[in-house]
């Protein structure tokens, strides 16, 4: 979990510029503006800005790389990320591949809260998100179809929701570290305990603050190490309470630099996601990868197994919990399942709009 998502980003843009420069193209960066954008609420923005990042040439096969709660292009650009996938000789080789990542609504250099509107900015949803990922690829950058989309986290629950409102425009998915399920259970009561905590606290003020909340980093930080981080991987760093208090101080000793109202927005548009509703709509072969030590998709609720058999042509490959996984986060690291993406990729029939 980011304890600052924007210094965070900036860490993950310099440690990917260091990384690319001998494992795959320079990333570019771009921006293109969707007019008269209507949200679920039926609000309208007559101007809104989408930024983007590119690997590769757009004459490679397109693919869409989706990034979670809080990201940016520049998260999916990491060594453990980008550089297991969009390297020479990789499953997503950037010299074959045109590698399109766009920074969400809400997130990263995208129309944000923190431009000037604060919590006048429309209330946006996931729905809303792909509408703008799919305006984006459409009428932004002129692609009418995709051989892959793959997304970690919320980028996988965005996933399942292209598979299903855009069943035509994609060859394969790979949705990661989510489920086709509502959301609900641990992980929106988690949600919603950390959203409430930062809009009770008084400096919130009704999102019209002078400073972000001091609650901010107690909220986040409890977040973080409830739903993310897994449970080998946080006895073997933390076998004693002087570690684990080290853990804990080394964490609450990070800045927060996000946005509280970006913040909000960014979790709350979650609350009505619920893929589950119309499976039987995804077409394109479907690669499902998760951890099974992740917090917020425990595999033993058998909710995703159930999921999964409506699936038409869809699989899960999941990744044994070990010391070296993550939980939630296990799926930010692809050497796990790079051969998995590979070998989806050599099997799946290019298909047409």
């Amino acid at each position: 979990m980011r304890a600052s998502c924007a210094a965070l980003s900036a860490v993950l843009l310099s440690i990917a510029t260091s990384a690319w420069a001998a494992d795959y193209p320079a990333p570019k960066q771009g921006d293109w503006t969707a007019k008269d954008f209507k949200f679920h609420t039926g609000e309208v923005m007559p101007e809104l800005r989408l930024h983007y990042t590119t690997v590769g040439e757009p004459s490679g096969q397109p693919v869409l790389v989706l990034h979670g709660t809080g990201g940016s292009g520049a998260s999916m650009l990491t060594p453990a990320f980008g550089g297991e996938l969009f390297g020479a000789g990789q499953p997503l080789d950037a010299s074959k591949y045109y590698i399109i990542i766009p920074d969400n609504i809400g997130h990263g250099k995208s129309s944000k809260p923190s431009d000037g509107m604060k919590t006048s900015f429309p209330k946006y949803n996931y729905d809303d998100m792909v509408e703008a990922q799919y305006r984006l690829v459409t009428e932004g950058l002129g692609i009418k179809h995709l051989r892959l989309i793959i997304g970690n986290s919320m980028g996988g629950m965005h996933t399942w929701l292209w598979g299903e409102k855009y069943p035509k425009a994609m060859d394969a998915l790979v949705p990661m570290a989510s489920q086709p399920t509502e959301m609900a259970s641990r992980n929106w009561m988690l949600r919603r305990i950390m959203l409430d905590t930062i809009r009770n606290d008084p400096d919130y003020n009704n999102g019209d603050y002078t400073s972000q909340p001091r609650t901010m980093k107690y909220a986040i930080t409890a977040y973080g190490i409830a739903s993310i981080g897994g449970t080998l991987a946080y006895q073997s760093q933390a076998p004693t309470a002087a570690k684990a208090d080290k853990i804990v101080d080394d964490r609450l000793a990070m800045p927060i630099t996000a946005d509280a109202n970006d913040f909000v927005y960014q979790w709350e548009s979650s609350h009505d996601y619920n893929a589950g509703e119309r499976l039987e709509a995804i077409e394109a072969p479907l690669l499902l990868i998760n951890s099974a030590d992740d917090e917020r998709n425990p595999p033993e609720t058998g909710v995703t197994d159930a999921a999964m058999k409506r699936v038409k042509n869809g699989r899960l490959f999941l990744i044994p919990a070990s010391t070296e996984t993550r939980g939630h986060g296990t799926t930010g690291n692809a050497r796990f399942y790079s051969g998995q993406v590979r070998q989806l990729l050599q099997t799946a029939p290019q298909r047409t709009m």
